[in-house]
């Protein structure tokens, strides 16, 4: 009997802590969402997740996974973004350009990992690269020297680059082109196996995986190879006067640039403001009114015709030179052809610039580079005003004369000096730019 009351008072002590135990919940895994993705580029995003319930037991890993095909798991790329429940955010680099992915946010406790739902994103396509083509120098009858500037990889790496030249318009790399290595910056580039006395365009490229892209093009012309000049042992001057009543000197210039041949230019630059048959030259003023010309027009540097009209004459766009009437009586705007009968084929000859510029820095900026000033044409760095603004720019350091031979429809040759250098550039600007002129006789 006291045997059976001993195991009854038994069976009513741990009958509690059994039915106690036995109805304890036990852990589950977490209940976790995906972040939308956002910050997408080429190569990174930013995504994240929220951790709603941790299942009962400590959250130890969270993050994101990913890959390109489908239902990540952690055995593919992941972040780890800390413990814990709430949200977090994820940061995921190294990606590639123009692929999609596939991500879940993962939470894990002790029982195990949890998945959120999946979202898919999209990478940013490689680009084009950026690039400008540097100008073209050292120009001779065969050679020249160019090159380029990649300010931009598109966000693919650049694998080729270099320029690339032709006869015709808009050259591809499907034409002449130099290799030049890889990778952004700038680069240069000798161009060689050119024809004497030709026209050529250039433009630099550079490729990606998306493509390739050219910088803008470049025009320019190689050299005779001839014999550059025969100047005359004492410089004599003599004059000029056009219809507002200006002196100008003047200077017999004798060449020799493929055959002989002897040219009368105005030693100045000329500032009349009427055309030889006594009409006015619309004078502009306002750079609006300036820029939106397709009509004649002149104007003085900085609008102050006191100070800079005896030095550096006035300023014309093209549309004035196309009259045919801006020179005196017995002489001609040049045309390209005679300004290379004076400088060469092109004007690039070695030292011909400093022959042509005053010397010293009264007027031109240090330092002036070689000028001599042997053919008494006595260049001044008139600047010009801006075709597109308007607005004035580079008097002292740069003088730019017109032609009378069109490039284009919109767009004229010119010939340039430079403070520092000794070439006489030739370039094709827009009608609308104001720049200085020469006559020559006829």
């Amino acid at each position: 009997m006291n045997h059976l009351l001993k195991s009854i008072l038994i069976l009513l002590v741990i009958s509690p802590v059994i039915y106690l135990t036995s109805c304890e919940k036990k852990p589950t895994i977490p209940a976790v969402t995906t972040a939308t993705v956002a910050a997408i580029t080429q190569t990174s995003a930013s995504t994240g997740g929220n951790v709603t319930g941790d299942g009962g037991a400590k959250i130890t890993a969270r993050g994101v996974c990913w890959n390109t095909t489908g239902d990540p798991e952690l055995t593919n790329n992941k972040t780890v973004d800390g413990v814990g429940t709430g949200a977090f955010t994820s940061n995921l680099s190294q990606l590639t350009a123009g692929t999609t992915y596939y991500i879940k946010a993962y939470a894990t406790n002790e029982v195990g990992t949890a998945y959120g739902n999946e979202v898919s994103f999209t990478t940013e396509q490689i680009q084009l690269a950026t690039l400008t083509t540097s100008d073209v120098t050292s120009i001779t009858a065969t050679t020249a020297a160019s090159g380029g500037n990649i300010t931009d990889n598109g966000g693919g790496q650049i694998t080729a680059r270099g320029v690339c030249w032709a006869t015709t318009e808009n050259p591809t790399t499907s034409d002449n082109t130099t290799s030049d290595g890889t990778g952004t910056g700038s680069f240069t580039s000798n161009i060689t196996g050119l024809t004497a006395e030709s026209t050529y365009y250039v433009r630099a490229y550079a490729t990606n995986s998306a493509g390739t892209s050219y910088g803008n093009q470049i025009s320019f012309s190689t050299t005779s190879g001839s014999s550059a000049i025969i100047f005359n042992d004492e410089l004599t001057y003599g004059e000029v006067t056009d219809i507002d009543g200006n002196v100008y000197k003047t200077i017999v210039i004798t060449t020799n640039n493929g055959s002989k041949a002897e040219q009368t230019w105005m030693a100045e630059n000329l500032k009349t403001t009427k055309y030889n048959d006594g009409t006015d030259i619309p004078l502009i003023t306002e750079n609006t009114e300036w820029t939106s010309l397709n009509t004649p027009g002149y104007c003085w540097y900085d609008n102050d015709e006191a100070t800079h009209k005896d030095i550096y004459g006035a300023l014309y766009n093209w549309f004035a030179v196309n009259t045919g009437k801006l020179c005196p009586d017995g002489w001609h705007m040049p045309t390209d052809d005679e300004w290379k009968t004076l400088v060469g084929n092109t004007g690039w000859e070695s030292t011909f610039g400093g022959k042509m510029k005053e010397t010293g820095t009264t007027h031109w900026m240090s330092p002036n580079n070689g000028a001599t000033n042997e053919t008494g044409f006595t260049a001044l760095p008139g600047g010009y005003r801006h075709c597109s603004i308007g607005t004035y720019g580079h008097m002292g350091n740069t003088g730019y004369w017109w032609s009378s031979t069109e490039a284009s429809g919109i767009s004229a040759w010119n010939r340039q000096l430079s403070a520092a250098g000794i070439y006489v550039l030739k370039y094709n600007y827009d009608n609308t730019y104001g720049l200085s002129v020469r006559c020559i006789k006829d």
